[in-house]
């Protein structure tokens, strides 16, 4: 198993900017959303604000959105040999927390908002509500539709899944659930065919994940959840929360499992706080069965967002009990000596590090082969230079830095453009699409 994998960052980190917000820790407030409850979370909104607006890891200084110094110099774009200069399009905007997008086979984006609105934007069209018809969605705190894909049968079937927090039916349990929808772009409409994993753990909202990654084949499907702000969720085997589950695509362990003895079959790693993104490293076939090798990005408390490397069957050390002390290292080695270290972490303080993609083709230049990751209290994208599965520098991609506020999902579409969704809240966000400049 690969236990403790180099941090080599380079000398590159974090940005230069003003002193603010630490993270998502007791006392950190939020100030788009109101003061702090005494766990983590927020009450009172002020006016023209939603408590689903923004998770407490996810808020940052006021005056900037931006992290304070950490002392060591990120280099940015546009000081940077080999780095191509960003165009920066603009293809939605209005949009109320578009938590996720993703690519239709005829180059539609497909659009999820926070609080249950699934929207397609044809190419140089107006976005199109389809549904579907959530009526038990449960959009509070870091709850509500999160993340989508998009079957690579679509064309045939018009299957995409998402996820989102339900209020439970019928007397049911309260949870997050991954779903299996038809989409009918002609209609335009959307409905729930199947429920493929439920029972994912929730609270108040807080610490919901719930990033979805499938397979080239469509035939795997890996959830990325969070640990619901409970203290006992992450290195429990009974609980679905904290884990990265690996699922067949209608929701079935796979042929591969148990990958941790002891627990349901269809958890593939443990000890995650709040998965926030997942990323397939192109080209390399050994990792995760069905998918490779894959990233993980993941909320630190007041220190430590990470990235990981996901081993089947390993444990990432997180584990705030008793009481959720958000003091413990996010990789505890003394409580579990045999846990996978992160392969990057931010240190002090946190950028809400969220949606990631792996950048590919020659029009990245010396980022192709990179991992972008979105950052929300960090405001822009931060690029991750990859030698296998050891980070050897960090960079800043300077025309989102600070552009467009809060950014939250990347997906890199099969033209090699990025798509990225902005998280300001209050109807002020957008999808955009940036590509590699040209001439």
């Amino acid at each position: 198993m690969r236990s403790a994998p180099a941090l080599v960052l380079a000398g590159a980190l974090l940005l230069a900017g003003c002193t603010g917000g630490t993270g998502d820790g007791p006392g950190s407030g939020d100030p788009t959303t109101g003061r702090t409850d005494g766990t983590g979370g927020t009450e009172g909104a002020l006016p023209g604000t939603a408590p689903e607006e923004t998770g407490p890891e996810e808020s940052g200084p006021e005056e900037s959105g931006r992290p304070e110094e950490s002392g060591v110099a990120t280099t940015t774009g546009a000081q940077a040999d080999g780095i191509p200069e960003l165009d920066v399009e603009v293809v939605a905007s209005g949009l109320d927390i578009p938590w996720d997008v993703q690519l239709l086979p005829d180059g539609a984006a497909l659009v999820g908002e926070r609080g249950g609105r699934l929207l397609v934007v044809p190419a140089g069209g107006e976005p199109q509500e389809v549904g579907p018809a959530l009526d038990d969605l449960f959009a509070q705190g870091e709850g509500g539709l999160m993340g989508l894909a998009v079957s690579p049968t679509f064309a045939e079937d018009g299957r995409i899944y998402a996820c989102y927090a339900s209020q439970g039916n019928g007397g049911a349990p309260r949870d997050v659930r991954v779903v299996r929808l038809r989409l009918d772009t002609a209609g335009p409409s959307a409905e729930v065919e199947d429920v493929v994993v439920e029972g994912l753990p929730i609270t108040t909202g807080r610490h919901s994940g719930c990033r979805l990654l499938l397979s080239e084949d469509g035939q795997v499907l890996l959830v990325g959840t969070g640990d619901a702000a409970d203290a006992d969720t992450s290195q429990s085997l009974i609980s679905l929360g904290g884990k990265v589950l690996a699922v067949t695509a209608d929701g079935d362990p796979l042929p591969e499992a148990p990958f941790v003895e002891g627990a349901d079959p269809r958890v593939l790693t443990t000890g995650h706080r709040n998965v926030q993104g997942l990323a397939a490293q192109p080209g390399v076939e050994d990792g995760v069965p069905g998918v490779g090798v894959v990233w993980s990005v993941e909320h630190g408390p007041d220190v430590d967002d990470e990235v990981n490397v996901i081993v089947p069957g390993a444990n990432y050390g997180w584990d705030p009990g008793p009481g959720y002390d958000e003091g413990v290292p996010m990789t505890d080695l003394d409580a579990f000596p045999d846990a996978v270290e992160a392969v990057w972490s931010s240190g002090r303080p946190t950028h809400a590090t969220s949606g990631a993609a792996f950048l590919e083709g020659g029009q990245w230049g010396d980022w192709e082969g990179s991992l972008a990751v979105a950052e929300l209290k960090g405001s822009g994208v931060s690029v991750l230079r990859v030698d296998g599965e050891s980070v050897t520098g960090v960079e800043r991609m300077s025309e989102l830095d600070g552009t467009h506020g809060r950014l939250r999902s990347l997906t890199l579409a099969p033209d090699g453009a990025l798509w990225v969704t902005t998280s300001n809240g209050d109807g002020r966000d957008e999808v955009l699409r940036v590509t590699p400049a040209t001439g």
